[in-house]
């Protein structure tokens, strides 16, 4: 392992598997067969890889590993790449989706299908690559990089609105984007005063400016000069996740996006902005996130509340689902700037059990949206008399989104809620009403869809799951399930890298007399 760059070759193994599909001609059948099978065996083959990085990972240790370093750009800009415990399970989340949102679009996408493929083949590559970068300016060019496959997604294979769902899409992102672009040129110059030059590089200067991620970690940034820094990388990273209010692209993007891509956007994109804030803003500006710890308390606590309340009453099941996302990701930034162990653990498990989650319960809204061709609640009910696998695996994700005991989703919210009562009392009891209103807004959704009379004679011939939907479902309920009951896995991996986060964040605190405001 010491001499294969492997973080390489499941970053950039996709994008090889992307040039191979735009040299096929043709645009039959026999073209189209080609097109799914050899991105379906890049999907495959690039996870399996993926899984060497696990067994490869020491979870005793919270240092990056498996790092690989080349001279680049110049100027203290280097291709650097590593995974800690934080990181490493988003790479393998991501590769481990893939495969299956390309079964998923086997038959759903009927135009352009090559290029779909392209797009979604990129877009693994940026999204793996946000994940391993260690240098600012590489992962900002993978994290922005990532908002133009996803724009053509929607755009082009997206509903009757796409275009403007993809361009609300793109232009909040952005926005956000640039003002994290600032940041990160500031955190450059300022380097530049402080960051030691590497003897090895023949620098003359006493100093020399870096956007290396590990050193500018142990650089300590003025107070006032960290609060401006926060708001920047706070301003994309809220949009990404989204946090409330800047999350009205959400839903409109899910309801227009097809299938695989609202998996893809749920499960991956939104993490980026949680797996930020752990990367960015609470090693680099821990007094910053002491003071502004109060605000994202508030805007968790209004996006579980208030998110969940307008899900009960949508009508359309992507929207439903897209609300809850919102929702769902308040008690990750509420457990991640509780800042204790409890809270951000619970914060990367709630990711990661949302990523399955999410995905799953948008694939099986697209289950019945191509038979039916329609996400209205109003128009099913009594699924269950003609469709049972399917009303089983939905009530096991339904189920999970609600945080019951035995399912991943019980895990995440229950170590969140648990890690936030120790420092604030109110807020965790505030974030427990959502796990309420949740269960109101899931059960609703499902005994509307699944239970009563079968009613409706558009649904009386409706097949149940075919073997290729249970191919991508199963999986997705076993992982949901052993994670409820087991989620030693997980836990293990993210502790080391945890515990260094929160010891050195409370020795900053400490350092600076603020250690008794935000601890128990």
């Amino acid at each position: 392992m010491t001499d294969w760059p492997i973080l390489s070759t499941v970053i950039f193994l996709p994008l090889v598997g992307a040039l191979l599909i735009l040299v096929i001609r043709g645009d039959d059948d026999i073209a189209r067969r080609n097109v799914f099978n050899l991105a379906l065996w890049t999907t495959a083959v690039t996870f399996v890889l993926s899984l060497f990085i696990w067994i490869n990972f020491d979870p005793t240790d919270h240092e990056f590993q498996l790092v690989e370093r080349s001279e680049w750009l110049g100027g203290g800009i280097t291709y650097h790449l590593g995974v800690d415990g934080i990181s490493m399970l988003f790479v393998i989340l991501t590769t481990f989706l893939m495969p299956l949102c390309i079964i998923a679009s086997r038959l759903t996408i009927e135009r352009n299908f090559k290029e779909y493929m392209i797009a979604f083949l990129v877009m693994e590559t940026l999204m793996v690559g946000v994940f391993c970068s260690l240098d600012l300016v590489l992962f900002y060019l993978f994290f922005e990089g990532g908002l133009i496959p996803m724009f053509l997604i929607i755009g082009i294979w997206g509903g009757a609105r796409r275009v403007y769902a993809s361009f609300k899409f793109f232009l909040y992102t952005l926005l956000g984007s640039v003002l994290m672009l600032l940041a990160m040129m500031a955190m450059y110059w300022y380097s530049g005063t402080v960051v030691p030059c590497d003897p090895a590089s023949g620098g003359i200067a006493a100093t020399c400016p870096t956007t290396d991620i590990a050193k500018l970690m142990d650089v300590q940034f003025p107070a006032g000069m960290q609060f401006w820094l926060w708001i920047g990388f706070f301003a994309s990273f809220a949009v990404k996740m989204p946090m409330w209010p800047v999350h009205t692209w959400l839903p409109d993007a899910h309801v227009e996006a097809p299938t695989a891509g609202s998996v893809i956007l749920a499960a991956v994109l939104l993490k980026m902005g949680g797996y930020g804030f752990l990367r960015f803003s609470l090693p680099m500006f821990p007094l910053a996130s002491a003071d502004l710890a109060p605000v994202v308390f508030a805007l968790s606590v209004v996006a579980i509340i208030y998110t969940s309340a307008v899900a009960l009453m949508q009508k359309d099941m992507k929207k439903l689902i897209a609300y809850s996302s919102v929702a769902h990701m308040g008690f990750v930034t509420m457990g991640i700037f509780a800042m204790t162990v409890q809270g951000v653990q619970g914060g990367i498990f709630q990711m990661l059990s949302h990523g399955i989650v999410s995905g799953a319960l948008f694939l099986c809204v697209g289950v019945i949206y191509d038979r039916m061709h329609t996400r209205e609640i109003a128009a099913y009910g009594g699924l269950v008399n003609r469709m049972p696998l399917y009303a089983a695996a939905f009530m096991v994700f339904t189920m999970a989104n609600v945080g019951l005991p035995g399912t991943s989703g019980f895990v995440g919210e229950f170590l969140t809620l648990a890690g936030t009562f120790r420092v604030n009392t109110w807020v965790a009891f505030l974030a427990t009403t959502g796990v309420i209103l949740s269960a109101a807004y899931a059960l609703w959704l499902y005994r509307r869809v699944i239970f009563g009379k079968l009613e409706k004679g558009s649904l009386k011939d409706i097949l149940d799951l075919s073997p290729r939907e249970q191919l991508i479902l199963a999986p997705l309920v076993v992982l949901t399930l052993l994670f409820g009951f087991f989620p030693a896995p997980i836990m293990d991996v993210t502790a080391a890298s945890v515990d260094h986060l929160v010891s050195n964040y409370q020795a900053a605190l400490s350092a600076a007399g603020k250690l008794a405001a935000v601890s128990p």
